[in-house]
């Protein structure tokens, strides 16, 4: 029942606003400066009835992916290395500040100059994202309770044994807070450089060209797309990183410690 009722006030929500952004398109009453949501759907349909609208959401949605990927990846494997050996985390430190505080266009210019448009948005999203989880990595780790460390000594737990049952259930939480901003960042970070870039079959593509022909529905329905997809991968992505943790998850329900998973 409650479900229902969750699910009938957001339908109710997203109506309002859709009515919203109709009286106002109403209102303006130019196609070029606001569409409605008729214009927008319509030619979100068109787009999808030609076969390159499917090759360039293939195009843009792998290459943001891999940059994703490639720094999650990395920045587990770094912020861990920084935490087991403190050395590396002081060599590291001012190259995370370096690409925190640079902005992202500068970065994209770079990238354009050192390594050509086609992975363009592969780079500017491994940039945006990698010092996100390098440094909610560092603190996951950092926060694994000392008197459990302890415990794994007395008991001479192997490393493996440490890190699955002490490490992970600490870690697991900052990686899927820090991967909600991330996800999200990657995907407007990614767009954005493909629109400076216009590498070709992108989407950063066709919001440039809808901005050269005065398309306003062409550049809200492929906005559409790009918050479609955003929210596609978060979910599966979030979904397969709460996978790592049932044990944990399924503990903390029945008010159990996490040690004894």
């Amino acid at each position: 029942m409650k479900a229902g009722i969750f699910w009938f006030k957001k339908t109710g929500i997203i109506l309002f606003w859709l009515l919203v952004w109709q009286a106002a398109s109403m209102a303006v009453h130019n196609n070029i400066i606001l569409v409605g949501p008729a214009e927008v759907l319509s030619a979100l349909l068109r787009q999808a009835g030609l076969a390159d609208f499917w090759k360039t959401i293939g195009y843009s949605f792998g290459k943001i992916s891999l940059g994703f990927l490639m720094a999650f990846t990395s920045g587990i494997l770094a912020g861990g290395a920084a935490c087991r050996f403190p050395l590396i985390g002081d060599l590291l430190s001012p190259l995370m500040a370096l690409i925190k505080s640079v902005p992202v266009a500068s970065f994209v210019i770079l990238a354009l100059i050192w390594a050509g448009s086609d992975n363009l948005s592969v780079i500017i999203a491994f940039l945006v994202v990698f010092p996100m989880i390098y440094i909610q990595t560092i603190a996951g780790i950092e926060s694994t309770d000392l008197h459990l460390l302890e415990m794994s000594k007395v008991f001479q737990m192997s490393e493996l044994k440490k890190f699955f049952y002490l490490y992970r259930p600490a870690l697991l939480p900052y990686l899927a807070g820090s991967c909600r901003a991330a996800l999200g960042l990657s995907w407007k970070s990614g767009i954005a450089a493909e629109v400076i870039g216009v590498p070709l079959h992108s989407i950063g593509e066709k919001l440039y060209l809808a901005k050269i022909y005065l398309s306003t529905a062409d550049l809200f329905a492929w906005t559409l797309v790009i918050i479609l997809l955003s929210m596609l991968f978060e979910t599966v992505f979030l979904w397969l990183l709460n996978l790592a943790s049932p044990g944990i998850r399924r503990k903390k329900r029945e008010g159990g410690s996490v040690w004894n998973s």
